[in-house]
């Protein structure tokens, strides 16, 4: 496993557990959002961020 791999890990391990205590605090504004997905996870984008920074 190569660092990048183990960054990412990490990250994903992070985003697991950070998601959803953050969705609880997360006010809504009552109007209905759309969800769309994407094709790169949160946890894809925030690996790329970190080894580009």
């Amino acid at each position: 496993m190569n660092n990048l791999d183990a960054v990412f890990v990490d990250v994903d391990d992070f985003w697991q557990t950070f998601f959803p205590a953050w969705e609880k605090y997360l006010i809504s504004s009552g109007i209905k959002q759309r969800n769309k997905p994407s094709l790169l996870s949160v946890s894809e984008v925030m690996t790329i961020v970190i080894a580009f920074h």
